[in-house]
């Protein structure tokens, strides 16, 4: 893929772009639905469930297991939370792309579809509170979650950028179609789903973060 022109500002997903996070989530949630009756492995788990936000997941979850308890997203959040700073680790090469994007002096946001605490977490840990500052987007800052564009909207509003003008950076076919709906350029990494799912939605699928800067016609930062 060629690189194409230099965008106004870069809005990454979290869970699966920035944090290696999929795995440890997963596990939780099958856990969690395993002990109320829906017996879920990790992998069917991924599945079923990838790019969703908690509030998309909850119809899904009670059609099988019936009513929920009134705090179960709020629980599974901070259990997910504390998994988070007790081991996270990054995606590899998202530290080095993070780093080459704003010595770019590319504003940067993050969009995730997870809870703000569960969020929170993820980026203290990797130590990347700092780089996004309060551009730091999830569900509960927007009327709908992906696959609606709200929450790409309102990550490029924060970067002082229209959508047209940036990339969104995504690994799930439920956030790629996010971006494309906000009107932004999209790179879909294919660590965790095909490149021709993705690019069925109009992304541009790219096999690792190293190679982010190159498309986005930024210098490499050696990590």
């Amino acid at each position: 893929m060629s690189a194409k022109r230099r965008p106004r500002a870069v809005l990454f997903d979290c869970d699966g772009v920035l944090a290696d996070s999929e795995g440890v989530v997963n596990r939780i949630v099958a856990e969690d639905l395993t002990a109320r009756g829906w017996r879920l492995s990790a992998e069917e788990a991924r599945e079923t469930f990838l790019g969703l936000a908690a509030p998309d997941m909850l119809p899904m979850i009670e059609a099988r297991v019936g009513p929920l308890p009134p705090r179960w997203m709020h629980d599974l959040s901070r259990e997910i939370a504390r998994a988070m700073l007790a081991g996270l680790e990054p995606v590899p090469g998202a530290p080095a792309a993070l780093r080459a994007v704003v010595a770019a002096g590319l504003p940067v946001a993050v969009a995730s579809n997870s809870a703000r605490a569960e969020l929170v977490a993820k980026l203290e840990r990797l130590g990347f509170a700092g780089i996004f500052g309060e551009r730091v987007l999830c569900y509960e800052d927007v009327a709908a979650p992906k696959p609606a564009p709200d929450m790409y909207r309102a990550a490029a509003a924060a970067c002082g950028a229209p959508p047209e003008a940036c990339v969104v950076v995504e690994d799930s076919l439920i956030g790629c179609r996010a971006g494309i709906a906000a009107g932004c350029r999209v790179l879909g990494l294919t660590r965790e789903t095909d490149a021709s799912v993705l690019a069925s939605v109009g992304a541009e699928p790219f096999a690792r973060m190293e190679d982010l800067p190159r498309l986005l016609g930024l210098p490499e930062v050696v990590a």
